[in-house]
């Protein structure tokens, strides 16, 4: 079993529920079945359309050498979409943003990162983009998202200005298509800070509950005398 890890922002909405024990569970089974492919590529395929010009037909040919027929199929038919939305779009400059961290409970720090902003039009833009093909943010959980990025964005006084999207790549049920949806971050309900403070002292709640069970703990403690078997282990937030 893979170690429990702190989600991320958007994961954190996500999977943000009304009971704590719900939260558990959710964490340990994806602890056991996590994810077997990452959509990084996806991003680093937008920055190189924006950065390096790299042409939309070369970035499918790259897909395409994918072995893997699954992932290789859920990429391209991704693929149109995002060209849908940053074709024509010639920024003034792109760059990559310094990871943050949130603090929503005692010894947790949930981190965000966005992968990254634009100039266009003489507006700074910060797209973000939802791959997920089901269960996309939608209603308060949507809104604790959207309220916890502008905070964070807000601290920031180049990115306080920002126009944020959210790029919604999900299908309406599994039979379905992806298609694009953008959100406009500036059309969707903030949450209070006391109904935020609510919903994240459950989550860390439920995080905790996660870290205790019994699955969770017993690798914990491994891990544990792991590194105290090896002295050059490095910490999770140690840099060398």
């Amino acid at each position: 079993m893979a170690k429990l890890k702190v989600p991320s922002l958007q994961h954190l909405a996500r999977l943000w529920h009304a009971d704590p024990k719900a939260i558990q569970r959710t964490l340990v089974n994806l602890t056991k079945n996590g994810p077997i492919f990452s959509y990084e590529p996806l991003f680093t395929a937008v920055r190189d359309m924006l950065v390096l010009n790299v042409s939309y037909e070369q970035i499918v040919e790259g897909v395409r050498r994918d072995k893997r027929e699954d992932v290789r199929q859920n990429f391209l038919g991704l693929l149109p979409l995002i060209q849908q939305y940053f074709e024509g779009i010639s920024p003034s400059f792109v760059q990559g943003v310094a990871p943050r961290y949130y603090p929503v409970g005692r010894d947790l720090m949930i981190p965000f990162q966005p992968s990254l902003i634009y100039g266009a039009n003489g507006q700074i833009h910060f797209p973000w983009l939802s791959f997920w093909r089901s269960n996309p943010l939608a209603t308060e959980r949507l809104s604790l998202f959207v309220t916890i990025v502008e905070e964070v964005l807000l601290q920031d006084a180049d990115l306080e200005e920002a126009k944020f999207v959210i790029l919604d790549f999900s299908a309406a049920n599994s039979q379905s298509e992806r298609k694009l949806t953008v959100i406009e971050a500036a059309n969707i309900p903030r949450i209070s800070e006391q109904r935020k403070i609510e919903m994240l002292s459950i989550f860390a709640e439920g995080f905790r509950l996660a870290q205790a069970d019994p699955a969770i703990a017993s690798r914990a403690e491994q891990d544990q005398r792991t590194d105290k078997d090896d002295p050059d282990q490095m910490g999770l937030f140690e840099t060398r």
